[in-house]
């Protein structure tokens, strides 16, 4: 079984900055990938940022473009991602997730979900 556990989370003014982590656990597995989701409240599950360990790419959401930092280690399994100039929009649970088969930004084709983590941004 694999398990992805985040930390990191947590309550934050406009404009400051967080950082999460995760790091995958349980029997070894290969990910295509590791990277970020969030969900706010009454709304679906948006794809944040993503390493490609196959092809050494990284892409970001529309949204957090030139905010977010993804980073990480495919040998260690451990993925990060550095929030800064954070706004309230951007208040919701982020989950570390994995993907081992075809990638892809919508979240039904990731496979190992962590719990998530709060972050929620004062106005």
């Amino acid at each position: 079984q694999v398990q992805l556990v985040e930390s990191g989370g947590g309550l934050v003014q406009a404009g400051g900055s967080l950082r999460l982590s995760c790091a995958a656990s349980g029997r070894t597995f290969s990910s295509v990938a590791m990277g970020w989701f969030r969900q706010a409240p009454g709304k679906e599950r948006e794809f944040v940022a993503a390493i490609r360990w196959t092809i050494g790419k990284i892409e970001y959401g529309d949204s957090v473009k030139g905010r977010f930092t993804i980073s990480g280690d495919n040998a260690r399994k451990t993925v990060y991602l550095q929030m800064n100039t954070l706004k309230p929009e951007d208040t919701a649970v982020y989950y570390c997730a994995a993907n081992n088969r075809a990638y892809s930004t919508y979240s039904y084709r990731w496979d190992y979900w962590g719990q998530g983590t709060q972050v929620t941004v004062s106005s």
